[in-house]
């Protein structure tokens, strides 16, 4: 077994809370790509990231906000 390099992403968007496959995909590639940009700030962990409710309205900019404020809660604060 190797030792991990970084932090790693598992996601998991239920068809329960949004139906259309496009939403569900819309929600991943969002985590995904804020992800991607902050992965050099964050501790080496995997990292779990479920969405618990339903968002009313489905609002793209929302949502890459609040992935982003959740994956700055793990970063260390600067010095």
């Amino acid at each position: 077994m190797g030792s991990v390099t970084g932090a790693r992403l598992g996601l998991v968007v239920a068809k329960k809370l949004l139906k259309r496959s496009v939403d569900r995909n819309l929600v991943r590639r969002l985590a995904r790509e804020n992800f991607r940009i902050l992965r050099s700030c964050l501790p080496a962990r995997d990292l779990i990231l479920r969405l618990a409710v339903r968002p009313k309205p489905l609002d793209r900019r929302a949502l890459a906000e609040e992935i982003r404020a959740l994956l700055g809660k793990l970063t260390p604060p600067e010095r």
